[in-house]
């Protein structure tokens, strides 16, 4: 197996630090809002290929991580009055519920910013005592960029043409920094805002810090692969390995896995621009499956264009696979039992070349593009099966092996059952009769039981409207 490493610029051989195992982190999301279809490609990306390691035996310790306090999460919480907890909370609940419905699993642990504060006083700590950082007289905490000799070895960028990125913290005390490059480790409290105490200032921690404290509570000093989209390359991802191999004094990640962006009709997806969409946005008008599966269909390392007919194109490539599968089962329901013959051992073993393309592709940087392409051939091979009589066993081994694969790229093949509109309607009702008795655990069930086969609702002031997806 071979992984593009953006330290490297090149594909490297998979060597885990130890066998049989391997230890992932991804960066996860801000949680302010709903996610959009921008997140979910790193999502589904790298839920692929921790399905695709464990195809191969690997046991995967999958960390992804909520950051649950940032200036976003705080302005909004202002304009809605609430406090900070609140919005992070409900937006990490929406978040789970929209990875679920894109079949995107837990992780092994989602270890969230506010809950880890002290790891990363321990840290800064360190940082301090080995002279990697610094206190300012306010209480903001820097990180000596400068002192650190490997920065800028994971973005390839020269640290005297550097500027601070995007995403520095523009904190009181700026003026403080002994260098224009250090960034923030802690910074003061502001009015209003979260805070702890540390031994610096009452404040809260920088961006960059969380990462390197979770990865390595959860995965050790050294982690196998981080991953993430690619405007995380710098700073973040630079910052992380100034701060995790300075504190810790080993390799932070030997392989280091970047998607690209997700153009909107070949437009950077923009607020301003009117062509933002969310999960949910899209989700309204496709099966969840139809995303996943147009998410897949490009090399992750390729940037990737959103657009109607692209989607449409997803619709049809799934619905072909579904549609075999479908046959498949049917067939097997309705054949004659018995042992697989001497023919149907030849032809398994036919299909089991397209098995092996399927492997070849994944194990060449998971080109999910070529994988999918090798399952399309595999359906067609079922497919001229058809003409011709078989055992019922022999039926269920070749839909057996187009689930498997479609199973690593989480892609759920097959038909939902089709409720009919009294059926919905009798739901609605148990629905409704559940909110008013206050049963809201109930009531999101059966919302979800309804998405899941395609039926999305829409509570209105004229009552609750549905539709088929």
């Amino acid at each position: 197996m071979k992984i593009y490493n953006t330290m490297s610029r090149k594909k490297e051989e998979f060597v885990p630090i130890e066998p049989g195992k391997v230890r992932m982190y991804v960066c996860g999301p801000t949680v302010y809002n709903l996610i959009h279809i921008g997140n979910a490609r790193p999502m589904i990306v790298f839920d692929t290929v921790r399905r695709y390691m464990e195809r191969k035996g690997y046991e995967v310790n999958y960390v992804s991580n909520f950051t649950d306090v940032d200036d976003k999460i705080i302005k909004k919480a202002t304009e809605e009055g609430v406090d900070a907890g609140v919005i992070s909370e409900r937006y990490i609940a929406e978040c789970k519920k929209d990875m679920a419905s894109l079949n995107v699993r837990p992780a092994t642990t989602h270890p969230q910013a506010t809950q880890e504060i002290d790891g990363m006083e321990e840290m800064i700590g360190t940082l301090i005592r080995k002279r990697y950082a610094y206190p300012a007289a306010d209480g903001t905490v820097y990180y000596r960029t400068r002192s650190f000799s490997g920065y800028g070895k994971l973005s390839h960028k020269n640290i005297d043409e550097l500027e601070g990125g995007k995403r520095s913290l523009l904190v009181s005390g700026q003026d403080q920094k002994e260098d224009p490059l250090d960034f923030v480790l802690w910074k003061p409290k502001k009015e209003g805002e979260p805070f702890w105490k540390s031994p610096w200032c009452d404040g809260r921690p920088g961006w960059h810090i969380e990462c390197s404290v979770m990865s390595r509570k959860y995965l050790g000093d050294e982690i196998d692969i981080h991953a993430g989209g690619e405007d995380l390359i710098f700073p973040h991802h630079e910052n992380e390995i100034a701060q995790s191999e300075a504190a810790n004094g080993t390799t932070f990640a030997r392989y280091w896995m970047h998607n690209a962006f997700l153009n909107i009709d070949n437009h950077k997806m923009s607020k301003s621009a009117g062509n933002f969409f969310t999960v949910r946005d899209i989700l309204e008008k496709y099966d969840p499956m139809v995303l996943r599966f147009f998410m897949l269909s490009a090399h992750y390392r390729s940037p990737l264009n959103f657009s109607a007919e692209l989607m449409e194109a997803a619709a049809n490539g799934l619905e072909r696979i579904r549609t075999a599968v479908e046959n498949l089962r049917f067939k097997a329901e309705n054949a004659r039992e018995g042992e697989l013959s001497g023919q149907e051992r030849e032809l398994l073993e036919r299909a089991k070349e397209f098995e092996d393309k399927f492997d070849q592709a994944m194990d060449d940087d998971f080109n999910t593009a070529d994988a999918i392409a090798a399952i399309f051939e595999l359906v067609k091979f079922a497919n001229t099966c058809g003409e011709a009589e078989h055992t019922s066993a022999f039926w269920k081994e070749l839909e057996k092996k187009i689930t498997s694969l479609c199973d690593v790229c989480g892609l759920i093949v097959e038909k939902k059952e089709e409720l009919l509109d009294a059926d919905v309607e009798a739901l609605i009702r148990e629905r409704q009769e559940a909110r008013k008795a206050k049963n809201f655990t109930r009531a999101d069930e059966i919302r979800q039981e309804l998405f899941d086969k395609g039926i999305v609702l829409e509570d209105t002031r004229e009552g609750v409207k549905w539709k088929r997806a």
